[in-house]
């Protein structure tokens, strides 16, 4: 095996006899590679934040909404983006016409079968006022009229005068049932006819039969009114010529009276048309 000659040692140069070399800096070459290392980190990490950079825009652009379309309804979000279509918009719904403050032509239920005059609850009305509006013009027929207070007495013609009284035999039967026509002087309202051919009209105030004359005055005496009651299913009757007065029944007689607020002339003055006796 051949022997190499030792190397001398570098580390003592000058006692060796060998001089280093001079030509470059010691440790050049690792400045170089750190040097290199560094401007590749460097560009690496320019390289990532632009590449991120590019990725968050593209994100951006396709999350932004598109301002030419029209926001959802339903979605989330503050800010609505114009259509290019109007939308059309409801009309509103209009108002419902108020209803007028006609006072009903209603009248309240009275007690049947009561001997003393009831007061009825409603505030009593002007004559002038004319309260509820009247029953349909009836047919030429027979009816008998009771009273609402003494729901047992019928008018009825006794001795030449109309009153208040209970029913008998056949004689007052036929006494107490008239033929109920169109009025003599209207005829949107009543005249009362008997089976002999006379007619009620009020003289001196005083219902009672009489022939009829031929005379208007006759005609005017012998026409009463329909007119609402404060009961149900009454009516009372007003003078053709006398306004303001209506019949009621005093001491059992039919007679003409002055409209009064008061609960007694209400129930006097209130009469329902039923069916003929006779």
């Amino acid at each position: 095996m051949p022997i190499r000659p030792s190397r001398t040692p570098q580390n003592q140069p000058w006692e060796n006899g060998w001089s280093p070399e001079s030509s470059r800096v010691p440790g050049t070459r690792r400045l170089w590679l750190a040097g290199a290392m560094a401007i590749a980190t460097v560009a690496a990490c320019v390289t990532a934040i632009v590449v991120t950079d590019q990725h968050d825009g593209d994100n951006d652009e396709s999350a932004a909404p598109n301002p030419t379309t029209s926001a959802s309804p339903t979605g989330p979000g503050l800010i609505s983006y114009a259509s290019d279509s109007p939308t059309p918009t409801a009309s509103p719904t209009p108002k419902r016409a108020k209803p007028s403050a006609r006072p009903s032509t209603g009248t309240p239920t009275a007690p049947h079968g009561s001997a003393s005059a009831p007061t009825p609850t409603a505030p009593a009305k002007s004559p002038t006022a004319k309260p509820g509006s009247p029953p349909a013009k009836p047919s030429t027929t027979w009816r008998s009229v009771r009273s609402v207070n003494y729901p047992d007495r019928y008018w009825h013609i006794g001795g030449g005068l109309v009153k208040l009284d209970r029913v008998g035999g056949s004689e007052s039967r036929e006494d107490s049932t008239f033929k109920l026509v169109k009025g003599l002087a209207d005829s949107s309202c009543y005249s009362f006819a008997t089976s002999d051919g006379t007619y009620l009209r009020h003289r001196s105030f005083v219902l009672r039969s009489e022939r009829d004359d031929g005379s208007s005055l006759f005609d005017q005496d012998a026409t009463f009114c329909p007119r609402g009651s404060y009961y149900s299913g009454a009516i009372m009757l007003e003078s053709v010529n006398y306004p303001g007065r209506f019949l009621r029944h005093k001491d059992f007689t039919l007679r003409l009276e002055s409209y009064q607020h008061s609960g007694q002339y209400q129930a006097d003055a209130a009469f329902r048309v039923v069916a003929g006796l006779a």
